[in-house]
């Protein structure tokens, strides 16, 4: 338990220590923030692939086959639900041409908020459930791929902001909130890889699923559509790297 504590309070302070740099940031431009994000989305594919998919298949075996397979698309119906009720990050800076449901009475600081639990409360749940296993390098592999794509998240998430009407130190102070949404990600999942060992395969890839739907249906969209494809490609493709060479040498 306290590993998973301090794996939790690692996470959360991550996302911390970027909004840190971005209170300090005034602006990042689309450039930049294409950049960023785009490697952000790398690390969080190669976690999602190598710290959690691929254990789960390895664990199911060929009996069992089903239940990652099942969970990959459990975890992208879930965030489709919640894509539904919940709005978008840029739709606060204006560019989300959909339409989402009962948000408009609400504070923007808030829907903020709302949006950024979207992506962060299955980032901790991935952590959290990687501890279920016997092996906790594959949870330790997760956390830190969390953690490094928290830190680049932290600074792109001051400027909307700020650029939506919210004080600099208010908005420093929720990007900084958004952590802590993830150390209650840590512990449910936790507590979901420990109601039985027979579904850890089944919660692995649940997880697995909602990181490749944020990086698919979130991220790569969003960092092609401002001109800077080809940037945001390479960003991607280091991110995806850093993590598979930090899981061999770690």
């Amino acid at each position: 338990m306290k590993l998973v504590l301090l794996t939790a309070l690692g996470i959360g302070g991550s996302t911390v220590v970027g909004a840190v740099i971005g209170f300090f940031v005034k602006r990042v431009s689309h450039k930049m923030n294409d950049a960023i994000l785009s490697f952000a989305a790398g690390i969080m594919l190669a976690a999602a692939i190598q710290g959690l998919i691929v254990p789960a298949f390895e664990m199911a075996g060929k009996r069992g086959l089903y239940m990652p397979l099942v969970g990959i698309f459990m975890g992208a119906l879930f965030l489709n639900f919640m894509d539904r009720v919940l709005p978008h990050l840029h739709r606060l800076s204006g560019s989300d041409p959909e339409v989402h449901a009962n948000n408009k009475n609400l504070d923007r600081a808030l829907l903020f908020v709302l949006a950024m639990a979207l992506h962060n409360l299955p980032e901790g749940m991935a952590a959290g459930v990687g501890f279920g296993n016997e092996d906790v390098s594959m949870a330790f592999t997760v956390a830190a791929g969390i953690a490094l794509q928290n830190i680049p998240e932290g600074v792109v998430t001051v400027a909307p902001l700020v650029m939506a009407g919210v004080g600099r130190g208010r908005a420093f102070l929720l990007a900084a909130a958004t952590g802590c949404i993830e150390v209650v990600g840590v512990f449910l999942g936790y507590a979901m890889a420990g109601i039985s060992r027979a579904i850890l395969p089944l919660a692995l890839a649940f997880a697995g699923g909602t990181m490749l739907y944020i990086v698919s249906d979130e991220m790569i969209p969003e960092t092609h559509s401002h001109g800077h494809e080809r940037l945001s490609t390479y960003s991607l493709l280091a991110g995806f790297s850093l993590m598979m060479a930090m899981d061999v040498l770690l």
